[in-house]
């Protein structure tokens, strides 16, 4: 039951992304009404869908919060997007972002449902993952991960924003007077930067006191740990150089998008590598 309501949820996200984008496109309010309610069904459904799923493992004798393999962790990942996205828009009061965000919402779910190697089914936790730190330690993560997809797409909003010819008139233009201002943007960017860095940095501390718990040390240098290290220096940089050197505008777009990509690699890329942390393909 679970998995046919976020595999609908998956083409709610579509259908969101698209009037985002239409939105966008003609500034018509109607579109922009459209796409947040139709972001809210989605993500109200995968709420839904992620309790039933909680509740179905106890029925079945495995109880555990659905965050403990491939699966779970991409449909939590794209709830956790869509989730701050919207709070955002609402403390904002502007949709602009809804292109550039609900498309990797979509794409997550996309992924989590079309993919030959990943399966749906709930399954039974390794001995590794019967803790309570669990729930903590992914969660944190995850918040973190997903404040800095934001964050990205604010970055190529930006870049897309620095383009911008003036003095000219044409198609290309059409859109991009309904971007936030690049002074927006980047406070934008520094705001999602932050939040995303505490909780990555609790995510990594509490990751820290689980290993320990599960293999007996703190770090081991394992391709996940070291990773999620290269990340979280990547984004103390970005952070650095806001404070100290005044880096603003286009200089921390391109940071905010070279840290998306150290996230994706940090979540998905050390799949393929060998590590404690493989329990994660299932």
């Amino acid at each position: 039951m679970n998995i046919v309501i976020l595999n609908w949820v998956t083409f709610i996200y579509f259908g969101a992304a698209v009037f985002y984008f239409i939105h966008m496109l003609r500034g018509d309010d109607f579109w922009g009404k459209a796409a947040t309610v139709t972001a809210f069904v989605g993500i109200t459904a995968q709420t839904i869908a992620l309790i039933v799923r909680w509740v179905e493992s106890y029925s079945m004798g495995i109880g555990h919060i659905p965050l403990s393999n491939l699966y779970e962790s991409l449909i939590f990942f794209a709830w956790t997007v869509m989730l701050l996205y919207l709070i955002m828009e609402w403390r904002i009061g502007s949709r602009s972002a809804g292109p550039f965000v609900t498309p990797f919402a979509f794409l997550l779910m996309a992924y989590a449902s079309i993919s030959p190697n990943i399966s749906g089914e709930i399954q039974p936790l390794i001995p590794a993952l019967k803790s309570n730190w669990l729930t903590s330690h992914v969660m944190t993560c995850f918040m973190g991960y997903a404040s800095f997809a934001i964050a990205g797409g604010l970055g190529f909003m930006h870049l897309v924003k620095g383009d911008e010819a003036t003095g000219r008139e044409g198609p290309s233009k059409s859109f991009r007077r309904f971007l936030p201002s690049r002074d927006a943007l980047d406070e934008l960017i520094y705001q999602c930067t932050i939040l995303g860095f505490i909780f990555l940095t609790l995510g990594i501390i509490t990751g820290a006191v689980w290993a320990h718990y599960a293999w007996g040390r703190y770090w081991g240098w394992d391709p996940k740990e070291t990773w999620s290290l290269i990340t979280w220096l990547v984004y103390a940089a970005m952070l650095h150089s806001r404070y100290v050197r005044g880096w603003r505008g286009r200089r921390m777009a391109v940071m905010a998008l070279l840290g998306l990509f150290c996230v994706l690699v940090t979540y998905l890329g050390v799949n393929y590598l060998p590590g404690l942390h493989s329990y994660i393909k299932a």
